[in-house]
């Protein structure tokens, strides 16, 4: 039996792990290696609990949820020593939409706290209701439109000009 878990697990983490990776990349601000980690995490967490799991109605919003609640956590847990670096390794990027644009949204994403970009990401990067990210979050519904509400606002004054310039640039 344990066999047909396994392949079942092996078969949703194929058929998941692409989505799930893109919510982490865009928790971890673009960090490549941080976000893999992160599925990593995520996945060896459901894989315990795996039949279980496999028997909801949506394994993937579990994983979701999972993988939200590990990057708070993680961010909750990071040492006072720990730096991003304005250094990164050289690899190929492969252009999508506007690199500059995304760069941009990316910086400011990350320079905003954990839950604020977690509200954010899920609200209007993935398109979810108020109600499925306090779910997610474990959060009411409304501390996630407070917190959205004002991470926006953070975020628009971070951006400032550069956004604006942006925008117009592409008009």
């Amino acid at each position: 039996m344990a066999g047909a878990s396994d392949a079942s697990f092996q078969e949703f983490a194929a058929t998941h792990s692409r989505r799930l990776f893109r919510t982490a990349c865009l928790l971890t601000s673009g960090d490549w290696h941080g976000a893999e980690d992160l599925l990593q995490e995520t996945l060896g967490k459901l894989y315990p609990r795996w039949r279980k799991v496999s028997r909801m109605d949506w394994p993937f919003a579990y994983a979701h949820t999972t993988l939200v609640r590990l990057y708070i956590e993680q961010q909750r847990r990071k040492s006072s020593t720990e730096r991003a670096t304005d250094s990164v390794p050289e690899h190929a990027v492969r252009p999508t939409g506007d690199p500059e644009l995304r760069l941009t949204l990316l910086d400011g994403l990350a320079a905003l706290a954990p839950k604020d970009r977690a509200v954010l990401v899920l609200r209007y990067w993935e398109d979810r209701s108020v109600e499925q990210t306090a779910d997610a979050l474990d959060m009411s519904e409304g501390a996630v439109r407070v917190r959205a509400h004002r991470a926006l606002d953070r975020l628009r004054a971070l951006l400032g000009d550069q956004l604006a310039g942006l925008a117009l640039d592409r008009a």
